[in-house]
């Protein structure tokens, strides 16, 4: 965060000097990492947080919130180039290719420190994710501005600087994309990628003792903390307690998912709402318990 923050200010001062708008784009790109980076760090600060009476489940998906504004973020900052390199495509900015050079190396050797540093972290981790995304569009918007400042060198022509913009544009937008799009699902409580609710219903459905599997629900608190909830009807006499220890191996084993809440029936389910997902049959399920 300090890194970034400190380059920014003189990649700014350069765009300024030179008049390049891939130096000016990476800049503000640069505004947007510092903010990002030190919106992860304070998620992860936040997430040790234990849980209270308010945050029963804790603050881990402050994470999920972080890495979706991060997202958020880049798709704005990706739309800021696109216009403006359209701008200057029709209007066309004389840039002096020596300082816009000297400062894009010196942007790209910040850029992969700063890659290297959280790529040493959890790369699994959508929060950790969103910040290594913000610091590659960086990368290349440093790359993208070497080139250009090579070609304006070598050539005077200026409307590579714009043109090559907006390819950092379409990668930026690619990034922010993804993050967004994957945090948004978590935040909405989604059922994570590699789980299928079907498959969780059949595999519970199939332990002795289990007649019926409904209700069916998965989802994260983060990409790492999976939660499922499921009613489970149990055939007469069946061992309950040992039903659902078994069920609780099963599903961490299977799904990785380590908190279940499982609600175990002798007869009909008492919850007469719907289900997303019909009444998965093992031994047989009636109506007044199949909710489709």
């Amino acid at each position: 965060m300090l890194l970034i923050g400190s380059f920014m200010i003189v990649e700014l001062i350069g765009g300024l000097l030179s008049g390049s708008l891939a130096l000016l784009a990476d800049a503000g790109h640069m505004l947007s990492d510092f903010i990002a980076l030190m919106l992860a760090w304070l998620a992860f600060r936040i997430a040790r947080k234990p849980a209270d009476h308010k945050r029963s489940y804790g603050y881990e998906r402050f994470q999920v919130l972080a890495a979706f504004v991060n997202g958020l973020s880049l798709l704005f900052i990706a739309l800021w180039i696109v216009i403006e390199a359209m701008r200057r495509l029709i209007d066309p900015v004389e840039i002096q290719a020596t300082p816009m050079l000297v400062v894009a190396i010196i942007g790209l050797l910040v850029n992969i420190a700063a890659f290297v540093i959280l790529e040493a972290g959890h790369s699994d981790n959508l929060n950790m994710r969103g910040a290594a995304a913000h610091v590659l569009a960086d990368l290349l918007g440093s790359v993208a501005a070497i080139v250009a400042a090579l070609v304006i060198h070598w050539t005077g022509w200026m409307g590579i600087d714009p043109i090559l913009s907006l390819v950092v544009a379409v990668l930026i937008s690619r990034s922010g994309w993804q993050i967004t799009r994957q945090s948004a699902h978590i935040l909405l409580e989604g059922t994570p990628g590699d789980v299928s609710l079907n498959d969780v219903g059949h595999l519970v459905g199939a332990l002795d003792g289990v007649a019926d599997v409904h209700h069916v629900h998965v989802w994260g608190l983060n990409q790492e903390k999976r939660m499922a909830t499921l009613h489970v009807v149990v055939s007469s006499g069946a061992d309950t307690d040992a039903i659902r220890r078994q069920i609780e191996t099963l599903l961490f084993d299977q799904f990785s998912i380590g908190h279940t809440t499982i609600q175990l029936e002798r007869a009909h389910c008492a919850d007469g709402s719907t289900s997303e997902i019909p009444c998965l049959r093992t031994q047989g399920c009636d109506d007044e318990h199949s909710h489709a």
